[in-house]
């Protein structure tokens, strides 16, 4: 199928209109200026006005559920349904998330999703699953937030590499508390096998994590949330994600997990290219309001927040694009400079940026078009349209 998408279209950090996209099969074939569009085209002409953009689609590197389905529950019907409903919020690609359960229970995802994404149900027309980002067991108890302290295990690099195999080399990024024993071993073990090693549901001061970051360690989950925060006499995990260059966090931004002034101070200290923004949505996002289940617990959800019956949070129901809406708002940045934290940010740090990321000629054919209140109304996977809203 071949398609012309023509307006306003986001490319780098500009915004430029009057352009024209051109996608074939699932690739984007030319980029350019609307005076040089093809002339001769037997395909669909789709055309938006000024104040409508197209941008990239949306990566989401932590993500555990949506639409009543989630990672662990380890069945291909259960990916399908994350990745058709993803779509809606812009969302193109991403890394189905774990967490801490039995061991019995992480390899039956990992098996389940290692195959999944080997294999034809991983299709055009819905959000590619282009990885998975195991999170726990290897953590602190400390700082477990939702996930259930009985089954926590201290880091092993021989679980890992074990767990690797089952999941066909398709773990891309593991969240882990360095500061636990053999920490500092694993983050070694993980950069060394190209896998991103993510300080998270940590209790590492601030030498913890220059220690960790020396290892290796170049990413941090769920930026002030699941960890040690930050001190005036003891930076804390939070202190060394802000103050060390190397390291890339993810933000939870739906002004609940973490305060839109602490998003605001997130973007004063740390430059645009060492930030994601994530949902760590479960189950319940797209679902109405009621009880849902994480990890074998019962959540329950009310305006927009999801907590354990001890009301601790619970991962999010939070929409990719409004985390998007949240941080232009919070941090008062522009719409290209946040799409950055959504698309080639996230596909940099997965190396994937050679075919995903941005609208060039070769790459895949993810785009979503925003209307004015930045909500997509169209979202394309890999060449087929996976959305279409009003």
């Amino acid at each position: 199928m071949q398609y012309i998408l023509t307006g306003t279209v986001c490319i780098g950090e500009e915004l430029r209109e009057d352009q024209y996209v051109l996608i074939e099969g699932e690739k984007i074939k030319e980029v350019g200026p609307v005076s040089n569009m093809p002339t001769s085209f037997s395909g669909e002409v789709l055309s938006y006005p000024k104040t409508m953009t197209i941008v990239p689609g949306f990566i989401d590197v932590h993500i555990h559920g949506a639409g009543g389905a989630d990672a662990m529950d380890a069945t291909p019907d259960a990916l399908n349904k994350i990745a058709q409903h993803l779509v809606k919020e812009g969302t193109t690609a991403f890394l189905a998330t774990t967490m801490t359960q039995s061991k019995q229970a992480i390899e039956a995802a990992l098996k389940n999703a290692g195959e999944f994404i080997h294999s034809t149900e991983n299709r055009t027309g819905q959000a590619e699953i282009i990885g998975i980002h195991l999170e726990g067991p290897f953590i602190h108890p400390k700082r477990k937030g939702a996930q259930p302290e009985e089954f926590i295990l201290l880091p092993s690099p021989s679980q890992f590499d074990e767990w690797q195999e089952l999941a066909q080399n398709t773990i891309r990024i593991v969240t882990l508390a360095p500061d636990q024993e053999n920490g500092i071993a694993l983050v070694k073990h993980l950069a060394e096998h190209g896998v991103i090693a993510s300080i998270g549901h940590s209790d590492a001061n601030f030498q913890d994590v220059v220690a960790a970051v020396e290892a290796g360690a170049s990413h941090v989950t769920h930026l002030f949330n699941g960890m040690r925060g930050l001190h005036h006499r003891e930076p804390g995990t939070a202190g060394g994600a802000l103050l060390l260059k190397e390291l890339t966090v993810e933000l939870i931004a739906d002004g609940i997990h973490v305060h839109p002034k602490m998003i605001d101070l997130v973007f004063r200290l740390k430059d645009l290219d060492h930030a994601v923004l994530i949902t760590d949505s479960m189950r319940a996002k797209w679902l109405p309001d009621g009880e849902s289940e994480l990890g074998g617990q019962k959540v329950f959800v009310s305006d927009g927040k999801a907590t354990l019956e001890d009301g601790t949070l619970a991962g999010s129901i939070l929409k990719l694009n409004q985390g998007v809406k949240h941080v232009m708002k919070f941090a008062n940045l522009t719409l290209p400079e946040v799409v950055k934290l959504v698309t080639m940010n996230p596909a940099k740090e997965l190396g994937l940026h050679h075919r995903k990321g941005s609208i060039e000629a070769g790459k895949d054919a993810d785009l979503v078009v925003l209307n004015e209140k930045y909500d997509p109304i169209l979202t394309i996977c890999r060449g087929g349209i996976a959305f279409k809203g009003e």
